[in-house]
This record gives structure tokens, sequence and C-alpha cells, in this order.
């Protein structure tokens, strides 16, 4: 059983404890780009109910065949038309409501319906492609695929990186300088780092933010630390482990709760 040395709040080994056995599987990358995938959420769009049929100029519209005062038997295409004005058997018409007219509806408009389908995945898929991604925060080669500045580098660290609930009780400054001895040379990517967008992008948005590191903690533990990303055992989503490889720390808590993950429960039910 592949075991894992807990490190106190100075950084120092205080013991080893046993990782659940799933921890030592192979990283299904294909499920969990499906999984990504499937939990992606775009918001619906489409036109307003009433589009094209909220007329602006008074009229009745008409479209009906061989019916006194319609286009019919005038030689003209029967297109809808509002009747705007009438004076005996004259009257004077425009084009409404179709596409080709003005103020008329849009051409096959999006369906809002068609956002609305969810899209499905198996539950032991599901929890394959959680644990998967999280044995992969326990690679060295998936750590390098996802930073680069990684990759003529040796980790001297021995991962998964794991912490005692006590360091959770330090004030974010001591959380932070207890992490840089931990880390050493890794701190650069550890901690998050914010900059000013260059060029025209600054129109989207001004600033960048990298992802930096995930502390993985229990159900009943806390913890807000600025620079670090922080989730719940039973609120981790594959997007927070995605691209795979993510740098994370857990907590000594969260490691036991991940032996609770079974073959087809998921993190979060």
């Amino acid at each position: 059983m592949t075991k894992a040395k807990v490190l106190s709040k100075t950084g120092q080994e205080l013991k080893e404890i046993d990782l659940p056995s799933w921890f030592s599987g192979e990283v299904r990358a294909d499920l969990c780009q499906k999984y990504l995938e499937i939990s992606k959420k775009m918001q619906p769009y489409g036109p307003f109910e009433w589009a094209g049929k909220l007329h602006s100029a008074s009229g009745i519209l008409s479209h009906a065949r061989r019916k006194w005062k319609t286009a019919a038997g005038h030689g003209i295409s029967r297109v809808p038309r509002k009747i705007m004005w009438r004076r005996g058997d004259q009257f004077y018409w425009i084009g409404a409501s179709i596409s080709s007219t003005r103020g008329g509806r849009r051409v096959h408009a999006p369906k809002p319906e068609h956002f609305m389908v969810e899209k499905k995945m198996n539950k032991k898929e599901k929890a394959l492609a959680i644990k998967s991604a999280l044995i992969a925060t326990t690679k060295e080669e998936w750590l390098k695929k996802r930073y680069k500045t990684l990759e003529n580098k040796k980790i001297d660290k021995k991962l998964p990186i794991v912490i005692d609930e006590s360091m959770l009780k330090l004030k974010a400054k001591d959380f932070l300088k207890t992490l840089e001895k931990i880390f050493g040379e890794l701190t650069e990517i550890a901690m998050q780092k914010k900059k000013i967008r260059g060029g025209r992008g600054k129109r989207r948005g001004k600033y960048k933010k990298t992802a930096g590191l995930l502390l993985i903690i229990g159900r009943n533990e806390n913890a807000k630390i600025k620079g670090v990303e922080v989730r719940k055992v039973n609120r981790i989503e594959i997007k927070d482990l995605f691209p795979l490889g993510r740098l994370a720390i857990y907590t000594e808590n969260a490691i036991k709760e991940l032996k609770n993950l079974g073959g087809g429960k998921c993190l979060n039910q």
C-alpha cells in the first residue's frame, strides 16, 4: 500500500499514513476530458417569444386566400401583409412578420431548448474520472506536462504532499512561509499571480490570474488563505483539477475521507 508523509506546521515530518488503494491506479485522461465536457454549461439564449409579431404600425395582418382586400388576384407575391389604410376597394399594405420584411422574425433562430439538454455520464465513470484527476496530482510526469517550467527540473518532494490539520490554524502569513519551506523551488508556481493583460485583451478583462496551488481539506475543516485556492473534499469538481497534474496538497483528514470514495460514489454525493 502506498504511503505518504504528514508534515507539521513547521514543515517537519510527523508520521506516515496509508493512502487510499486507488491512488496507485492509472490516470484515465479520456474519462477526465469527457467529464469536463459534460460539466460545461452554456447560458441558454434564443429569440424573444413575440419577436417579429409586435408590429409597430397599426393594421391587420392578412394572409387569407381569395378573400376581399387581400393580395390575392393582384399579381403580386403572397407575402403576409399588414393593411395600413383602405378606401373602398382601394387599400395600402406593407410586408410583415416573415424574415424578409422590415421588423420580421429571424431565420432559423436558435432554440433555447437546445441549450437546456442535460449531458449524461455514468456515475462509475464520473468517480473514475475524479480519481484519475486526483492521481495525476501525485505523478511527477503529469505535473511536468502541465507546468512547462518544470520540464528540465527534478521534483525533490515526494508526492502527494499531506499536511497536519494544525497547519490550518496558522495565520495566512505564517502558512505561506511554511509553504515556502515545503515547496522550495516549486513556490513560484504554487502561489497565485495576478498581472495585467497585454494588448487589446484588456477590453475583455484587465487582469489575468494563474491557478496556483490547490489545498484540499476535509468536510469539517475551514481555511481561507489569499493566494491559495481551497476546496473541501465533497466540493471538488473536475474543472478544479484540469488540465491534469495540478499542484495540490491534502490535509490528513481529506486523505481519510478520500478512502470512502467507492466505485459509483462521487465526491459531491
